[in-house]
């Protein structure tokens, strides 16, 4: 059986990109051993490619406020509620090495509200994912629940921020049919 094209719009060779990208998948590549199939499908569009990456680094890659984990859980999450094959796949197996635990990452993935996580990491689902379906309804009552369970206004900003982004980033996944890796399935096992 072949396998099925990573992207529905073309995807261009590593040689043929920009410099400034072409090092930046190389260094995941040579990080992770493969190239995450989300690198090759947005190259197509360069330009668009730098500005992705940009804010997804700024979001994801902070030392302070939630724990990488927690950002995790939140794509993880927010994902299936999107009915993102990639992005739950892909993150969720950032999600276990990233929690060092398998079985919390795939609970979230299934259904967080039935994952063996703490309060406050259900309250931070909770808005994540009413930010994710229902960005409109969000009043001070849910900030003010952010912080009854000890989270910042940075953190819910960040929490939103998140949620939103990868609302973004689900919507392209699914547009252009983004197949996740294989090797994400064994990740973190």
């Amino acid at each position: 059986m072949t396998q099925p094209a990573i992207s529905r719009f073309p995807v261009p060779e590593i040689g043929t990109l920009p410099a400034d990208i072409r090092e930046r998948i190389l260094v995941v590549q040579e990080k992770s051993g493969f190239v995450p199939n989300v690198f090759l499908t947005l190259a197509h569009r360069p330009d668009e490619f730098r500005a992705f990456f940009a804010y997804h680094d700024a979001l994801m890659n902070k030392a302070e406020g939630l724990t990488k984990a927690e950002r995790e859980m939140i794509v993880v999450a927010t994902s299936n509620a999107n009915q993102c094959q990639y992005c739950v796949v892909a993150h969720g197996a950032i999600l276990r090495v990233r929690a060092k635990n398998p079985l919390v990452a795939d609970q979230v993935a299934v259904n967080y509200r039935k994952a063996d996580i703490t309060p406050r990491q259900r309250a931070m689902l909770d808005f994540a994912m009413k930010v994710s379906a229902r960005a409109y309804e969000v009043g001070d009552d849910d900030i003010a629940t952010l912080q009854a369970h000890g989270f910042s206004e940075d953190d819910a900003w960040d929490i939103a921020a998140i949620s939103a982004f990868f609302g973004m980033s689900n919507r392209l996944a699914n547009v252009t049919s983004m197949r996740p890796n294989n090797e994400f399935y064994a990740m973190g096992r």
